[in-house]
């Protein structure tokens, strides 16, 4: 039998929040692992969301939501710079569509105003200035500056990268199955018979949580997944709208938005029902009309006919109502990081820093290093390149005017890229959410087969051992004679 490794911290869960907490940790002397059950890192809540850094006024003032999420808004331009991901502070509009709406506008002021965000109540006038394509019957509406949109998958995969150039370990495909009391801390097991002695865990498993937790005896909680559907429309016209536009909120959440994406296609969503069924990310009919309807009634000419995919994702809705963000009662060294829903990724950054400076390093007495280097090396996008330095570039590197993804510019030299660096690729998704090979018009439909080929060459194996997504999604069955 293999020795069992031995750890000062172990995070469960490979999300955004696993990642930033993995990388928060990087900047002190601990010897940190990461397990994540899927065949890489950002694959379930993280790559499937409205990608929105919200401002901060939405969420009940005193809660854990709350302040995560103002204390993590002044994080984001320095970490995105430093993770080179891309960021837009490009506000939100959270609109009135009747005068009997009003009064809740002045409430959401009120709210902001205890949550210490900044807001601004538009008139009508003002607000079709702001966006003109909005339905003229609109009364109002809330400006808030602050709000943003990011890139989830970089934010996720840039910080695990950042973390394991810093030293963290990154174990892909470990199920957790079993959680153990020993003498020096914790044994932890995965579903492969790995063994692993830690001083402290970090439960941050997403919609997983909650039977992770009970690994421990702490039934404290439970999460009940709760499903949104969205459709992706094309990146057709840079303007069609120019910030996070929100319909008023109800018990359900913040309704049906539309939102231009970092990449210029824009999101309309999501739907909002609870599921049974933590694997349940499948889209239906009648949910994708509903979406359709409400968001006409924000904006009545939404191209539909520019759609190039449709998505579901789930959120990780607590029994408790508001984040979960310590030690569990009955487990020493065992923190819960749970119920992480919306605002979850605009929280983040503070979630993390909380976790590692108040929690792990007085347990710990974790001492920062000297040498922690924030910096990943920076990526290059031809698509996002001017035409006279990508002309330069291909002139140094003729990978980089070899075109493998067409809809959306992107070259076999920013591939390759990604599968030299710490957190490389291991799947089609996994180049898809790297590099946006495969995010376009015709959805892999032209570059999938060319893709497979890069990663059966790279990594030596058969085209057929080439999966999509997790170890068991592969697309061919068997070589064909020549």
């Amino acid at each position: 039998m293999a020795l069992e490794q031995h750890f000062d911290i172990i995070i469960i869960g490979g999300g955004v929040i696993g990642a930033l907490i993995a990388r928060e940790v990087s900047k002190y002397n601990a010897k940190v692992l990461v397990l994540e059950k899927n065949n890489d890192v950002c694959s379930e809540t993280s790559a499937a969301n409205s990608a929105i850094v919200h401002s901060g006024y939405d969420p009940v003032p005193g809660t854990l939501k709350a302040h995560f999420n103002v204390a993590s808004i002044p994080l984001f331009p320095k970490l995105c710079q430093e993770l080179d991901v891309e960021f837009h502070q490009i506000g939100s509009l959270t609109v009135a569509m009747s005068e009997a709406d009003l009064p809740r506008l002045k409430h959401l002021e009120e709210q902001a105003a205890l949550n210490n965000v900044p807001v601004q109540i538009l008139n009508r006038d003002d607000v079709l200035i702001f966006e003109p394509k909005i339905n003229k019957a609109v009364s109002g509406a809330l400006f808030a500056p602050t709000a943003g949109v990011v890139n989830p998958f970089e934010l996720t995969i840039h910080a695990m990268e950042n973390a394991i150039d810093n030293g963290v370990e990154l174990l892909l495909n470990e199920k957790v199955e079993g959680i153990f009391k020993v003498d020096d801390g914790w044994k932890v097991v995965s579903a492969s018979g790995k063994a692993f002695i830690t001083k402290a865990i970090v439960n941050a498993a997403g919609v997983h949580a909650d039977k992770i937790a009970r690994l421990v005896g702490d039934d404290s909680f439970f999460i009940k997944p709760r499903k949104g559907s969205y459709y992706v429309l094309d990146h057709f016209d840079n303007n069609f709208v120019n910030h996070v536009i929100f319909p008023m909120p109800s018990e359900k959440g913040k309704g049906i938005l539309l939102t231009p994406t970092t990449s210029r296609n824009y999101l309309v969503g999501p739907s909002s029902e609870f599921s049974g069924d933590t694997l349940d990310v499948a889209t239906d009919t009648l949910t994708m009309e509903n979406i359709k309807q409400n968001a006409i009634n924000l904006l009545p000419d939404i191209p539909f006919h520019q759609v190039i995919r449709v998505f579901s994702g789930l959120r990780a809705t607590p029994s408790t109502g508001d984040f979960i963000i310590k030690e569990a009662s009955n487990a020493r060294g065992f923190y819960n990081v749970a119920g992480i829903e919306s605002p979850g990724l605009a929280a983040g950054p503070a979630i993390a820093k909380h976790v590692v400076e108040q929690l792990l390093t007085p347990y710990l007495g974790l001492i920062a290093k000297e040498d922690f280097n924030p910096f990943v090396k920076p990526y290059i996008h031809v698509a996002r390149l001017d035409h006279e330095s990508r002309h330069k570039l291909t002139e140094i590197n003729k990978q980089y005017a070899d075109i493998v993804c067409n809809c959306e510019q992107v070259s076999l030299g920013e591939i390759l890229d990604t599968l030299t660096r710490s957190c490389p690729p291991h799947s089609l998704k996994a180049v898809k959410n790297r590099t946006r090979a495969g995010f376009g018009k015709c959805q892999g439909g032209v570059c999938q087969l060319r893709l497979i080929k890069i990663l059966a060459d790279y990594y030596g194996i058969s085209p057929t051992d080439v999966v999509y997504g997790n170890e068991d999604s592969h697309f061919l069955r068997e070589e064909s004679k020549k």
